[in-house]
């Protein structure tokens, strides 16, 4: 009778113990846990230290899915490689999350299809996984050009802006040039000169600075002459 109660405590301690090591297993690991295991990974090559086909393995089986989102939110300086192979690593579960990431600007677009790139090349991924990850690089590429074609006409349409503010912050030195300017455009040339003396109207001033933001509102926008100043 001890030594089947002694068995039966045995096998009790070892399933808490399964129970326990599981838990862990799927508990998301802390930003330096994955900073530690990323640096782990990498090995001396042709070029020095870096991260290979034998660094997707060892990533893939010390990290899991639900460390992805942290993984995403380590992207940046020196780690920006390991990041791409960690999450290279977990295959299907990093391709929406990657292209998420690349969307909001957390990734550049083509380190996010990098990470597709591995995916596809990955043995360890399956072949849905490796299908997938390729038309999501394709989908990246376009979403890459779109974005920067974004970004090129926004560009384009500020330095049209400032070039047009300009032109008519010099009309308003001429006061029959200036009486031909909207309230609009006296207003835009107002805000970019407070911006260009490092003031803002809705921000902390000393009463100095507010008696010389006052004074340009009335002049510039209202056009009221300016007093003389004391001799």
């Amino acid at each position: 009778m001890p030594t089947i109660i002694a068995n039966l405590i045995i096998c009790i301690a070892r399933f808490l113990t399964s129970l326990t090591a599981c838990a862990a297993a799927q508990t998301p690991k802390t930003p330096a846990e994955l900073r530690f295991i990323i640096l782990r990974t990498q090995h001396l090559g042709a070029h020095g230290m870096g991260y290979g086909e034998s660094s997707l393995h060892e990533l893939a089986t010390r990290i899991q899915p639900d460390d992805v989102p942290a993984l995403i939110e380590l992207h940046s300086g020196h780690l920006r490689t390991g990041v791409v192979f960690a999450l290279a690593s977990q295959c299907e579960a990093a391709i929406e999350p990657t292209r998420q990431a690349a969307i909001q600007h957390k990734m550049p677009f083509f380190e996010a299809q990098e990470v597709m790139d591995l995916i596809a090349g990955f043995e360890a991924c399956s072949a849905d996984s490796k299908e997938k990850a390729a038309a999501m690089r394709s989908e990246l590429s376009a979403l890459s050009d779109a974005d920067q074609a974004k970004a090129a006409a926004e560009a384009k349409e500020k330095a049209e802006n400032d070039a047009r503010i300009q032109r008519n912050g010099l009309k308003m030195t001429d006061p029959k040039q200036a009486a031909s300017l909207t309230r609009q455009e006296r207003e835009e040339v107002y805000h970019r000169s407070l911006r260009a003396i490092g003031l803002d109207e809705n921000g902390p001033l000393t009463p100095q600075q507010r008696d010389l933001v006052d004074r340009m509102y009335r002049t510039m926008v209202l056009g009221e002459p300016s007093k003389p100043k004391p001799q």
